[in-house]
């Protein structure tokens, strides 16, 4: 593959996804945008945590079974503008207590839970209210009984490792939290 059609076909691939996103809806495209980016960072959350915390990384690999909810965000919202944008912050909390349930919660994977809940309540008009609402108690409700989802960890890691953990966690979802707080702002100047 030549180096222009190698730019090409990345280019096709990148329209694609642009296209996969898109919504006459600037809330749901958006909600779409961040389902997007959030799978495709999941791929390299073992890399991080061999770089960051440790070298046993295999329990990182369960975290992959909430890709596909992620990923069918923009397809739901296609057919259901609300349930797709519910199902973004739901497919949050799901795999944040699948988290917990494979690292423990010393790894400070419950700090997830502060991007559910914002995407909760920054994505659902006032008419909506309700849902995010019960979205937002239930990101709390989940926070306050992570301990009754969660068993034994796959894997005990040291006190030091799980320092780490919380390091890299709290780095991860304070970003995503700017990331989602910086598409929020964009959405509100363009009301104004």
């Amino acid at each position: 593959m030549t180096g222009l059609t190698r730019w090409a076909f990345l280019g096709s691939i990148w329209r694609r996804i642009g296209a996969y996103a898109a919504h006459d809806d600037p809330l749901v495209a958006s909600c779409n945008l961040i389902a997007l980016v959030v799978a495709s960072n999941q791929p390299f959350y073992p890399l991080y945590v061999y770089w960051a915390v440790s070298e046993h990384i295999s329990p990182t690999f369960f975290t992959f079974l909430s890709t596909p909810f992620f990923l069918a965000v923009p397809a739901v919202a296609r057919r259901s503008p609300k349930l797709g944008r519910a199902l973004l912050p739901l497919a949050g909390m799901a795999n944040t207590i699948l988290s917990a349930s494979v690292f423990g919660r010393a790894s400070g994977v419950e700090i997830f839970l502060i991007p559910c809940a914002l995407i909760a309540a920054a994505f659902f008009r006032s008419s909506e209210r309700l849902l995010a609402l019960a979205l937002v108690g239930l990101a709390l409700l989940i926070y306050l009984g992570l301990g009754e989802f969660t068993g034994a960890p796959l894997h005990l890691y040291s006190p030091a490792e799980y320092q780490a953990f919380v390091r890299l966690n709290a780095m991860s979802a304070g970003t995503l939290t700017v990331f989602i707080g910086l598409i929020v702002s964009g959405e509100l100047s363009r009301k104004n």
